[in-house]
């Protein structure tokens, strides 16, 4: 059983790209020993910054190869950073559409159970809670690409937020969106649950 994640700088967190073994130390490290002790492969491929157009341009590359049996597929948030920040927008029909080209081949190439994470976003600031409609689009995008695709979808906005409640937002995400380890942890059971429900 290989477990493939690919995704940003929240699936990379600091992994050594040099060493196809380093799994970096956020979720996915979280999730490792306990997958690697029932027998599988766990294999990460996160890059930070990425969003889908990023991955459209390695999928060939570095997913198929790979051959997961499993896919999660995390990415979304930079597609909103980078309108607020850099002036460079990724229009929704265009990350859905990217998308869901990446998963039909990745479907084509070898049919692997599908996992697929929304972004969130944990505002920090007046200016970050100006992205949540940005965010909620990725987000409504994400879920039909899940519906769409027979994927477990992994809510991590709702779950988050839920975790933010009743205190500073910044413990969690001091930039709103990269998680310090309780938030990772928060990552690694959401997406624990989406495992289960495939039947693992």
């Amino acid at each position: 059983m290989r477990l493939i994640f690919i995704g940003d700088s929240i699936t990379d967190a600091g992994r050594d790209r040099t060493d196809p073994s380093s799994l970096g130390d956020g979720y996915v490290s979280m999730l490792a020993p306990e997958l690697t002790a029932g027998g599988a492969e766990v294999v990460n491929l996160g890059i930070a910054g990425n969003r889908a157009a990023d991955l459209a341009a390695r999928w060939d590359s570095d997913l198929l190869p790979a051959a997961p049996d499993v896919l999660t597929v995390y990415v979304g948030v930079n597609e909103v950073w980078r309108r607020f920040d850099s002036g460079d927008p990724t229009p929704t029909e265009r990350f859905e559409s990217t998308m869901r080209g990446l998963l039909a081949s990745a479907v084509r190439a070898g049919s692997p159970q599908l996992i697929l994470m929304e972004p969130y976003l944990l505002p920090v600031s007046d200016e970050q809670r100006e992205w949540l409609p940005e965010l909620d689009e990725k987000r409504a995008a994400v879920a039909r690409l899940a519906t769409g695709f027979g994927a477990q979808l992994v809510r991590l906005h709702d779950v988050l937020t839920e975790a933010a409640r009743g205190r500073d937002a910044a413990d969690l995400a001091p930039d709103g969106v990269h998680p310090l380890p309780e938030a990772s942890r928060a990552i690694a059971q959401a997406w624990r649950d989406a495992y289960r429900a495939l039947g693992h």
